[in-house]
């Protein structure tokens, strides 16, 4: 792993070294013309996790990078500030050291620190020990709660102690809509919240004119894209196979006051075969999924993209909502998905500056029989 080293005055030549690149590896597809969205060139990130390293009476926050001089080995890397991360997390991380390096109970054998915050400060901070925490603890951890202004959560082997919430709630401004997300410590959610908000206004826009048929969601998460595209379909069904997140996205919905969608808690897999007509186990049995007209399909696959069966069931719909967080995978299904599909919108959305990571939006409409 290499820690990005970040300089705002380079951030548009970087950008510009991703379009080139994208363009270029997905051109073979002949699509339109690349829609870009930069980020914030820095404290982008709304969530964060350190290691803290403990040198005698000292201890620091502290990332690994692999040591040039023998690949074997990695370095350790001090760090006092990260600008990759949000300016609350910025502000927090000298002011928890300093309160860990005085209290003997809060820092004995502390090894991680991950930061949760909003875009509005909300902050919720998670610290994981390799001993089991007691009382004495609790007491302590409860008085530093109130002094960072910050929800706390305390875990070793086999504990989970969470002081007053295990979440915070961002708020995204969104085609002059503000959308409400609870977002739940130690589950996925999108640590870029700028590049979030230009995602969800842009699949917004590939998919207006939908108000009469149904969108089908795979890998749904919190309900992120489901929240936003709502009112864009007469019915939107979801599906996501962590418990916590379909927890999360029921509750979103019902924040959001969304009463077209479903959220059903099932892997993509299970979904497609039961759209194959394998009505096996009650969670298919509840969708009643003849009742759904669908037209479109989002799918928000992990960096391993999708099968080729699920691509092939992707298929069948008329459009094609594909976000990826890697390009070479994408680049892979759409070998598959271009056979019958046409790609009508293409996008690249900088997640994670300062590094060759990549998130593409692609829109991809049937070809004429």
């Amino acid at each position: 792993m290499s820690i990005p080293v970040v300089e705002p005055a380079r951030y548009d030549a970087q950008l510009a070294a991703k379009h080139e690149r994208v363009a270029h590896q997905f051109g073979r597809f002949s699509p339109p013309a690349l829609e870009v969205f930069p980020s914030p060139p820095s404290h982008y990130r709304q969530r964060c996790e350190f290691r803290l390293w403990h040198e005698g009476d000292d201890l620091y926050y502290a990332m690994f990078e692999v040591d040039p001089d023998d690949p074997k080995r990695k370095r350790v890397i001090r760090l006092d500030d990260y600008p990759v991360a949000s300016r609350r997390i910025n502000e927090l991380m000298p002011r928890l050291r300093e309160a860990l390096l005085e209290n003997d109970v809060l820092r004995r054998r502390l090894f991680q620190v991950e930061f949760l915050t909003t875009l509005s400060g909300e902050a919720l901070v998670t610290l994981i020990y390799h001993r089991p925490l007691d009382d004495a603890w609790e007491i302590e951890a409860r008085r530093l709660q109130e002094r960072l202004n910050v929800c706390i959560i305390g875990r070793s082997r086999k504990q989970r102690l969470v002081l007053e919430r295990d979440h915070v709630w961002e708020r995204l401004e969104v085609d002059g809509r503000a959308f409400r997300y609870q977002q739940v410590e130690n589950s996925f959610t999108q640590p870029n919240a700028e590049i979030s908000r230009a995602m969800l206004a842009w699949a917004r826009d590939v998919t207006r004119g939908s108000q009469a048929r149904d969108l089908v969601e795979l890998y749904c998460g919190n309900g992120n894209f489901t929240i936003a595209l709502a009112e864009n379909f007469r019915r939107v069904l979801a599906t996501e196979i962590s418990r916590t997140s379909v927890a999360s996205a029921r509750e979103n919905l019902a924040a959001n006051a969304i009463d077209n969608a479903e959220v059903g808690r099932m892997s993509a897999e299970e979904f497609a075969a039961a759209l194959r007509g394998d009505k096996g186990g009650r969670r298919v049995t509840d969708m009643t999924l003849e009742d759904y007209d669908f037209s479109t399909v989002l799918v928000d696959p992990p960096r391993a993209g999708l099968d080729e069966a699920s691509c092939r069931q992707l298929s069948e719909y008329s459009r094609i909502v594909y976000i990826s967080c890697n390009p070479d995978t994408l680049e892979r299904n759409l070998e598959t998905l271009c056979r019958t599909h046409r790609i009508a919108r293409f996008a690249l959305f900088d997640q994670f500056p300062w590094t060759h990571h990549c998130e593409c939006g692609v829109l991809l409409e049937k070809k004429p029989a």
